[in-house]
């Protein structure tokens, strides 16, 4: 019998995994092994005789699970990127598996005996700084998780997790389903109209691959809209776009999520209650920065009544353009609002951002762009491996030095769209760094961008660009971090601090060193006009009304559905909504949330619920952040040497809002943040 891959450390640099030699089967094999493996190793910390010391408890419990980690890390990264139908089956039987092994370790009465002595004694140790958080963030997770609840209360609880694992499973499968069924067939290349050659040949390619030759396919992105809608000028064809989008997971097929969804939450609810806290978002919040669900209502509410009036002004705006340039004006609806807003922008700052796409070309924004303003900032490099396969051909990997010439880490970039990778972009490692176990991070970005026809560029429009930047700089808090204890790896930080780092990265996309770099027209080499520079600029706080009630919506969504008792019975998902939406003034049909519950992956089958506020939370600390730059020269050594010395280079192993306290010498302030989103009048 052929020798399972994963069962050994990979021999490849940086212990990638050898994804050529894994085989589907040879997951659930591994699983079971590690799974095996993990409890011996525990289980040998919990029978010690001696009493608990840090070495022999937080120490011992940092070492095991070695190989538990490296298969789930390289199975993970393709079940959400390449989820082929066999590895969705995998997928699915592996869930409440998981769910099961980690609560034997969270829940293990023994161990956490151990832990909480070792707690308890914190004061009398001669522990640094990490050590002593190590024990308190064990500590204070397991007690969070459950662990000194009784044993009938604990296998309830197992019950739980194990259900909310598979459910959550079957939401993503389904969305992913029902996204790749919706995606929009257009017989007739005049109903995409407004869309550039590159746009169409990707068009034209997604169709081909579907076996719809001569025809176009347009596939739907995760969140509500749609790129396209700011340049279609067939109003058909974007209505048809936008119904396609909102209707996922909730058309009364094999695929809708409202039967899920509405058991994920009273299941939550269920936990939440037998762990103690009055809902979901009171039990999630209390361990983030954040506190409380009440502080999470508090500023929500401060900003929707700013933002609602914001989108009310710029509808009203859309409405006149209409009037003014249509022959038969009619009233302005949900797909027509990307479409007018372009108009809008145009007459107000003369920019047309769908034309800027040619100076947006996919592998110059990468390496002038996106790579170029690490080097500048952290003094680092990055060189193509084309001799390391990754999970996929798609999937490029990169190796980062630092200045010194010393080994930094391996970046994976996985740029283009398919039927197999679930919606949106992200970051996830694939190796954990660790001093502990003398390892080097291993990390990969995703993107959903559409693949032009063979030979042709890979243009991207702004958004796409303001999104490599973000999720690079997950990708740098990945790398970055320098830790002894694989539990405080990398991103594994508060959730409601998680996307400061990347939203910080966002500021470097029109600063000008680095857009004079990036930005030239992919055939004549021509840098972006100076002029068009300047009022890009200018257009930072423009169609922020819109912006920001459609993400506050979704927050607000999301802590509605996580705030009920475990006794609500709610089986009108639509009326749950629209109820939610009113409560907080945000019920605007032409501004749609974000995400709509059914598709609100972030929530129920990723690692948001009731933290999807994060966002905007982490956005304090990002806008401040920002001015802290502006004010002390910018795209600098020094100034990237403090950030990756004090914030990112900490990863998890320092409480982050003393992080950054330590970095920007005070609390953040929220007037830069009002002043960006348009909401300081």
């Amino acid at each position: 019998m052929a020798t399972n891959p994963l069962l050994s450390p990979s021999a490849l640099p940086y212990g990638l995994p050898d994804f050529a030699a894994i085989r589907p089967e040879h997951y659930l094999p591994a699983f079971q092994q590690a799974f095996e493996e993990h409890l011996r190793e525990v289980r040998a910390i919990t029978v010690v005789r001696s009493m608990p010391t840090f070495e022999n408890t937080l120490v011992a419990l940092e070492r095991s699970g070695e190989l538990l980690d490296r298969v789930a890390h390289a199975f993970y990264t393709v079940s959400s990127a390449d989820a082929t139908p066999e590895i969705q089956e995998i997928d699915e039987q592996l869930a409440p598996l998981m769910a099961a092994h980690e609560d034997a370790i969270r829940l293990d009465a023994q161990l956490y005996w151990r832990v909480q002595q070792v707690h308890a004694q914190l004061d009398e140790l001669d522990l640094d700084a990490e050590q002593r958080y190590l024990v308190e963030r064990h500590f204070r997770e397991m007690s969070h998780a459950g662990a000194a609840l009784d044993e009938e209360s604990k296998a309830r609880l197992t019950e739980l997790n194990k259900r909310l694992s598979t459910l959550s499973t079957t939401f993503e499968k389904n969305l992913l389903t029902d996204t790749n069924e919706l995606a929009v067939i257009f017989d007739d290349v005049t109903e995409l109209d407004g869309l550039t050659a590159g746009e169409l040949s990707a068009t034209a390619r997604a169709a081909s691959d579907r076996g719809e030759e001569g025809k176009h396919l347009v596939g739907l992105p995760l969140f509500s809209g749609h790129p396209y809608l700011a340049s279609l000028t067939v109003r058909e064809s974007r209505r048809r776009i936008l119904e396609a989008s909102l209707s996922r997971g909730s058309r009364g097929n094999a695929n809708d999520n409202g039967a899920v969804l509405t058991e994920i939450v009273r299941l939550r609810a269920e936990r939440a209650a037998l762990l103690g806290y009055p809902s979901h978002a009171a039990y999630v919040t209390a361990d983030e920065t954040a506190g409380t669900p009440e502080a999470v209502e508090r500023m929500l509410r401060d900003l929707a009544v700013p933002s609602a009036r914001n989108a009310e002004q710029e509808r009203v705006a859309l409405q006149e353009i209409v009037d003014a340039s249509e022959p038969e004006p009619f009233a302005l609806q949900a797909h027509d609002w990307a479409f007018y807003t372009e108009k809008v922008r145009q007459a107000r700052y003369d920019i047309d951002t769908a034309a800027l796409r040619p100076w947006f070309e996919a592998e110059r924004v990468l390496r002038d762009g996106v790579f170029f303003a690490a080097s500048r900032l952290y003094g680092v490099t990055f060189t193509e491996r084309e001799d390391l396969i990754a999970y996929h051909p798609g999937a490029r990997v990169f190796e980062v030095h630092d200045a010194d010439g010393s080994e930094v880490g391996l970046y994976v970039l996985d740029l283009y769209t398919r039927d197999s990778k679930r919606g949106g972009a992200w970051m996830n490692p694939i190796v954990s760094q660790s001093a502990l176990r003398g390892t080097l991070p291993v990390v990969v970005n995703n993107l959903n961008v559409s693949q032009p026809g063979d030979g042709q560029p890979t243009l991207l429009t702004l958004d796409e660009v303001t999104t490599l930047f973000h999720e690079f700089g997950h990708a740098l808090h990945g790398l970055f971090a320098r830790v002894t204890y694989p539990h405080f790896a990398g991103t594994n930080v508060f959730r409601d601090f998680v996307e400061f780092p990347s939203q910080v990265n966002e500021m470097w996309i029109l600063w000008s060193e680095v857009l004079s770099s990036y930005a030239r027209h992919h055939e004549t080499g021509e840098p972006l006009d100076a002029g068009i520079v300047e009022r890009l600029r200018a257009t930072e706080a423009f169609d922020q009304g819109h912006a920001t009630s459609e993400y506050l919506a979704a927050a607000w969504l999301d802590q509605a559905w996580h705030r009920v008792g475990p006794d609500a019975a709610i089986d009108d998902v639509p009326g749950f909504e629209a109820s939610a939406l009113a409560d907080i003034g945000l019920a605007n049909p032409l501004v749609p949330t974000r995400y709509s519950s059914t598709y609100f992956a972030h929530v129920f089958s990723g690692g948001y619920s009731a933290g999807y506020y994060s966002y905007i939370w982490s956005e304090v600390l990002d806008a401040d952040t920002v001015e802290w730059f502006r004010e002390n020269g910018g795209l600098t050594r020094e100034n990237g040497d403090r950030f990756r010395r004090r914030l990112l280079g900490v990863g998890g192993s320092k409480d982050p809002l003393d992080a950054y306290r330590d970095f920007r010498g005070r609390d953040a302030e929220i007037a830069p943040l009002l002043t960006r989103r348009g909401l300081d009048d």
